[in-house]
């Protein structure tokens, strides 16, 4: 019986992961993810990430054993719960001008999707065939020009 017990457990386990990957998409269609857009800026770091910037260097120097990354984050969260409104204020100041820049480029980043992402993608797949052009002239030594004439 005891052999019998184990041979079940190992395959419950399998028969439930089929089970639950096919109800899973079962009755469901398939999504996919939308691509991320490489050009649209990146959000700001908070303040205690703009604070995190310069203790890492800090601590690194103070600790130069040191490998493990946790131990820079618990100390510097221990760092920062201790430290006062004024000691934080350069930081949170950094993080406002950081704020401000990220609107200002999202709002120029809205901008541009609404007037036409496609007219973008045309110009830069244009713009690839140039250089890629200019590339495969350099190479042979002359140019396409020479061969045109």
């Amino acid at each position: 019986m005891k052999g019998a017990k184990s041979t079940s457990k190992r395959a419950e386990p399998k028969l439930s992961v089929k089970k639950g990957a096919a109800a899973a998409t079962k009755g469901r269609k398939p999504t996919k993810k939308a691509a991320k857009d490489p050009n649209k800026p990146k959000r700001p770091a908070s303040a205690f990430f703009v604070f995190m910037e310069d203790f890492r260097k800090q601590f690194n120097k103070e600790n130069p054993n040191n490998k493990a990354v946790s131990a820079v984050g618990k100390a510097a969260g221990e760092k920062w719960k201790s430290m006062t409104e004024a000691d934080k204020a350069p930081f949170v100041a950094k993080a406002e001008k950081r704020k401000i820049e990220y609107e200002k480029n999202m709002k120029a980043y809205n901008k541009r999707q609404a007037d036409g992402p496609a007219a973008e993608e045309d110009g830069s797949e244009k713009s690839m065939s140039e250089v890629n052009d200019e590339e495969e002239g350099d190479e042979d030594g002359s140019g396409e020009e020479d061969d045109d004439e």
